[in-house]
């Protein structure tokens, strides 16, 4: 059995300098907090990541052959989609939701907006079964991809044998999407020293604290739970969030709290992408009946200059981790 070898990660990011942190795998600023995934007992290894990676962009996970993961799950957008509402799935289908964006993943404890699963090694079950999205199996996948001979190579360098095994796919593209990490923006810079805000990034950054920072707690801009989003329930999706997971009454209208990062590229916005601007998100937050937040006209402005002090072109542009050539 071939030994497995630890991806190193060091990265220069709009000069802010990134080196490999404990535990080992991805690397990560000094303000970023612990990951929560482990790392010690599950080390990146390159031939996987490589392995997930070139799964994450090929359609053939789905039953028709149409639709890969980032069909829905664009580099360019950070991993999230901006066509669309909602996410599109084989024969032209509409899913119920809209696709969060991928990034930041090795902090999260549970995933997909009502936090259906606790693990990233089993997240991908989700859409790849759903009829509306990939509408295949697992056994489906190992089938075709056991067919395939550039792909029986690729499971060998990555796993020391030839057998294609539904574990052994899900956990290449749970490693791909642990390297996805997003902390180059300009709001790290000014954490380490190497830059500072505007005055009105800075304004927007306090009132961002006042407001905000409750559920978007920095610097991963979310705190990983459920919160209510405080909209009107789609007659036509009738999404109740985590409840249809839970089925406690106590968890309807919960949705997994997103990260406020790259927002520029992953527009519309919430659960649903019924808003298109962050403005729009933020009247709403204003103006709703639970919790408003009394922010006038031209703090939401402050407040849109400091979120976009969150976004990360070094991360949307990154070809490490684009379409595989």
């Amino acid at each position: 059995m071939r030994q497995g070898v630890i991806l190193l990660v060091v990265v220069m990011m709009s000069g802010l300098a990134f080196t490999l942190s404990s535990p080992p795998g991805i690397a990560y600023p000094d303000h970023f907090p612990t990951t929560a995934y482990d790392f010690r007992a599950h080390p990146l290894d390159s031939a996987k990541v490589q392995l997930g990676r070139r799964l994450f962009y090929d359609e053939i996970l789905s039953a028709d052959g149409t639709i890969s993961c980032a069909s829905c799950h664009s580099p360019y957008n950070a991993f999230a989609h901006t066509d669309h509402d909602l996410s599109h799935g084989i024969n032209d289908q509409i899913g119920t939701r809209n696709a969060p964006a991928l990034f930041n993943l090795a902090w999260s404890t549970s995933f997909h907006h009502d936090g259906a699963h606790h693990s990233i090694e089993l997240q991908p079950l989700a859409p790849i079964s759903h009829p509306a999205e990939m509408g295949s199996s697992i056994g489906d996948i190992v089938r075709r991809l056991s067919e395939h001979a550039q792909y029986r190579q690729a499971f060998s360098e990555s796993f020391g044998d030839s057998l294609v095994t539904g574990e052994r796919v899900l956990k290449a593209l749970a490693q791909f999407q642990l390297t996805l990490v997003s902390a180059g923006a300009k709001y790290d810079r000014v954490q380490a020293g190497k830059d500072t805000f505007s005055v009105q990034e800075q304004k927007g950054y306090q009132l961002f604290q006042t407001y905000c920072n409750d559920c978007h707690f920095e610097p991963l801009f979310t705190t990983g739970g459920f919160a209510r989003n405080g909209l009107r329930v789609d007659t036509t999706l009738n999404d109740f969030g985590r409840m249809m997971i839970t089925a406690l009454p106590e968890d309807s209208l919960l949705f997994k709290i997103p990260s406020l990062r790259n927002l520029s590229y992953t527009h519309p916005y919430m659960h649903d992408g019924r808003f298109r601007k962050l403005r729009q998100v933020l009247k709403h937050y204003a103006s709703r009946d639970v919790r408003p937040m009394p922010i006038s006209a031209n703090e939401q402005s402050d407040i849109v200059a400091f979120l976009l002090t969150l976004d990360d072109r070094d991360f949307v542009f990154n070809r490490n981790h684009g379409f595989p050539h």
